[in-house]
């Protein structure tokens, strides 16, 4: 059997090129028209190239095919002949050679010369005895079909950051299925999916290939070798793929960041180093690490000669690309070929926005602002955690915020949050502020100006002091408010005037009327026991109320 090309004789070799050049592809002309036999063309079995296949068929009626033969031929010299090609019993009407008339070179027992291309004629016959030959049905392809074996790249590691290319070729002979090493021949090897090229190298007598090292940047590689050559010895393609499973080193990272709650716009400064556990801590120089806040975008550095590292990042609260949400820091390892990772907490709370829906000034000085918390960028925000508004005044609207009042209230519907905040004011500039907590951060209302009139009641008298029961008194004063700097008569306002019974705390209503252009109240009414009588005016639109003093009235 053979075993190797070098044991193929000088004449064989110079033979194998000629048939090479003169046998090229033939087409058979179409069997004659007399004839109802036909035969297709017949092709070489690219997993056992010392064979091959042909179709036939007869158009007779109620015939059929009973017997194919063929010939395998170089120019005029036949060199096989096949008295009987078998059907395949799965597929009617294709024939192939018998297993045991595969064709093989001479050294190995058969007929075939030298390796090359032939031509091969087929005779088919049909049960009527009509029949036909076609010659250059087809051309054998006797020819070494390539194989890459063992192909690998290694394993790259920390201290070795290469791919090691290496394999062997064989050529895979007709009929016998021997492997003969092809030597001499240049292999290539690609990248993933073929898209760079990573070297190549030339096999050696033994049709062994061993490829220079390609650096590479992560220790997960795959690489395909791959051999083509069409030539009177080989003809086809190989090709091999390879993969390294990766070698990493573990190490330890300690870090820690400068805040614990960090908003929108923030920067962050996390700290630490990275060192080798296996050396005894020994630190680990010019190591790429990825650190970010939350689910942000990370920020590559690379330690110092001590191990060391200090990155700046920027907090970005909110859904990152997968649509999560995530609090905390981590830092990672950015080279493939180390290992080692931590986190640690960190709030990063929401962007807030909080508005003025509405705010109401009452006569009583009651100061009543409705607003709303929301965050602008993200509908979905929301959480069950407690959130305080505070009311803030100025004095004119820009510096010298205060704190006058204060709303706690939870956030637990999504989107727009509704909550209102009170207090006793006599009016001026004023906004809302939301306190920055763990889940949204701080922001401010656009401020608002709010004001009412004063207003008061002077020289209150009810008379006559003593009165007889029963009698009229008179309750007089004069409603006024306060405008252009000065304290001036308010006309034409709603007034009433309230008693309360010596001997009792309530007090009710016992006359009403307005009060003349200048503000003058005069207003009567009938005296039934001791007790205290009071003008009140309940304000409007624009004014505050205000009630007068107490006057009173000894009834006999």
């Amino acid at each position: 059997m053979r075993s190797d090309l070098r044991r193929l004789s000088a004449v064989s070799l110079v033979t194998a090129l000629t048939l090479g050049a003169a046998v090229g592809p033939a087409f058979a002309e179409d069997a004659p028209a007399a004839s109802p036999v036909g035969i297709g063309r017949a092709l070489t079995n690219d997993a056992q190239r010392g064979t091959f296949k042909v179709t036939a068929w007869t158009d007779a009626p109620q015939a059929t095919v009973t017997s194919v033969s063929a010939k395998v031929r170089q120019g005029d010299t036949v060199l096989a002949e096949i008295p009987a090609l078998e059907e395949n019993t799965a597929s009617r009407g294709t024939f192939a050679l018998p297993e045991a008339s595969t064709l093989k070179l001479t050294e190995d027992g058969g007929t075939i010369p030298s390796l090359g291309k032939y031509a091969i004629d087929v005779t088919a016959t049909d049960s009527l005895g009509n029949t036909v030959t076609r010659s250059d049905a087809g051309t054998l392809d006797f020819t070494l079909k390539p194989r890459l074996g063992d192909f690998t790249i290694g394993n790259p590691s920390w201290t070795d950051r290469n791919l090691h290319p290496k394999g062997s070729l064989f050529g895979v002979q007709p009929g016998s299925g021997d492997e003969v090493p092809l030597s001499g021949r240049t292999v290539s090897y690609e990248s993933t999916g073929g898209s760079t090229t990573l070297g190549s190298a030339v096999t050696d007598e033994t049709g062994a290939f061993a490829g220079e090292a390609v650096p590479v940047a992560t220790r997960y590689s795959y690489a395909e070798a791959r051999f083509t050559e069409d030539s009177a010895q080989v003809h086809g393609t190989a090709t091999y793929n390879a993969y390294t499973s990766g070698n990493e080193k573990w190490s330890t990272v300690t870090a820690s960041a400068d805040k614990a709650r960090a908003e929108s716009g923030e920067t962050v400064t996390i700290t630490g180093q990275v060192t080798d556990p296996a050396a005894n801590g020994v630190p680990l120089a010019d190591i790429p690490l990825s650190a970010r806040l939350g689910g942000g975008l990370p920020k590559t550095v690379r330690t110092d000669a001590e191990g060391r590292f200090s990155v700046q990042l920027v907090a970005a609260p909110g859904r990152d690309a997968n649509g999560s949400t995530w609090s905390g820091w981590s830092v990672q390892s950015a080279d493939s070929f180390v290992t080692f990772y931590t986190s640690g907490p960190l709030a990063l709370p929401s962007d807030s926005l909080t508005s003025v829906v509405g705010y109401k000034l009452g006569t009583d000085a009651r100061l009543s602002v409705y607003g709303e918390l929301r965050s602008p960028y993200q509908s979905w925000t929301s959480t069950s955690s407690q959130q305080t508004v505070v009311l803030e005044q100025s004095p004119d609207g820009q510096t010298g915020w205060k704190q006058i009042a204060s709303t706690n209230f939870y956030n637990y519907n999504e989107g727009r949050t509704p909550f209102v905040a009170a207090a006793w004011n006599k009016g001026g500039w004023f906004r809302l502020r939301h306190v920055a907590n763990d889940y949204f951060g701080a922001s401010v209302s656009k401020p608002f100006y709010v004001v009412r009139t004063e207003s008061r009641v002077t020289g209150l008298k009810a008379s006559q002091d003593p009165v007889a029961k029963g009698s009229a008194i008179t309750v007089t004063g004069s409603l006024q408010h306060y405008t252009s700097g000065a304290w001036r008569g308010l006309g034409s306002q709603s007034v009433s005037v309230w008693y309360k019974k010596w001997g009792t705390t309530t007090w009710k209503q016992v006359a009403s009327g307005k009060s003349s252009s200048t503000g003058a109240v005069s207003l009567k009414t009938t005296a039934t026991a001791d007790g205290w009588y009071q003008i009140r005016y309940y304000g409007d639109g624009t004014h505050f109320q205000t009630f007068s003093g107490q006057d009173w009235v000894d009834v006999r």
